[in-house]
């Protein structure tokens, strides 16, 4: 049976997306069948598979990381900001209509039923998926139009890894706001954290390391520098785009060659021991 691991974030833009690819790399090269899954994603970026069908560009990125060709399960529900509050709705690859926000969530048995489908047909090919989520997990009003973190996590039957932004400052009420309003069988999907985008060395974080861990009673499992040199789309396109990562702008090699620098990366300041201890050793009950 597939084994599964989620990344959520304390925020959009927190590091989900190059976190998910670095993890997709690294067990790809260690010989599994790997594949990224983000339910859905509200992207401006987005890659054609074949004919009309699309899917997020970090997605495919993430797919292109992993030793594998893109696929529309990869990202079932793909949401192209038009404007005007309005989104042009993808399900499958497939364009179906511009949809307001209150005519989206109107569809949510719909979207779900594609999304189950979408993480069946991984589930039956793959060894590991690895999923990403959006946004914040915690946003209790949104708690009942779930259709990209907790929900789906307890659908894939997956581990948390709650990453959080350092950058933007406030870290420590981030992390602990956001584990705090989590229902206690979703704080109970979490198994660890990880710090990222920190600017210095990552040791002078010690003491704040061991006091998030003191207060969540949760592991943090590295603190990752933040890196300037690759970015790939991420979520909600909100994030300062810096330099893309995107199949224009590098060749093929080019890309693998950052694929791997970010892997040695993850695995450099990752505890990637107790990591491979989550993804294979949690199960959990999707009462």
């Amino acid at each position: 049976m597939a084994k599964s691991i989620m990344f959520q974030g304390t925020a959009s833009d927190a590091g989900k997306t190059l976190f998910t690819l670095a993890l997709c790399r690294i067990y790809s090269q260690q010989g599994y069948r790997v594949a990224p899954f983000k339910s859905q994603n509200m992207a401006s970026d987005s890659y054609k598979i074949e004919g009309e069908a699309e899917i997020a560009l970090a997605q495919a990125l993430q797919a292109e990381a992993a030793g594998i060709n893109p696929e529309t399960c990869m990202n079932p529900i793909l949401m192209k900001p038009q404007g005007d509050n309005n989104s042009k709705i993808f399900i499958n690859g497939s364009p179906i209509k511009s949809m307001s926000a209150a005519e989206y969530f109107s569809q949510k048995d719909k979207l779900l039923q594609a999304i189950k489908i979408s993480l069946n047909i991984l589930k039956d090919k793959y060894q590991l998926i690895v999923l990403e989520g959006g946004g914040n997990p915690a946003e209790v009003n949104l708690r009942d139009k779930d259709l990209v973190n907790m929900k789906v996590a307890a659908l894939a039957d997956a581990p948390v890894i709650l990453i959080a932004d350092i950058e933007r400052g406030g870290v420590f009420a981030s992390t602990i706001g956001t584990l705090d309003l989590l229902e206690p069988s979703e704080r109970k999907r979490v198994k660890g954290i990880i710090i990222n985008k920190f600017h210095g060395n990552p040791e002078y974080f010690k003491e704040g390391k061991e006091q998030i861990e003191e207060l969540t009673d949760l592991p943090v499992l590295g603190v990752m520098p933040f890196i300037e040199e690759l970015s790939i789309p991420d979520e909600d396109s909100c994030g300062q785009q810096r330099e893309k990562l995107d199949y224009n702008a590098t060749s093929y090699s080019e890309r693998l060659k950052n694929y791997d620098r970010l892997a040695q990366k993850f695995k450099t300041y990752i505890d990637f021991e107790k990591l491979e201890e989550i993804i294979f050793n949690q199960e959990f009950s999707n009462e």
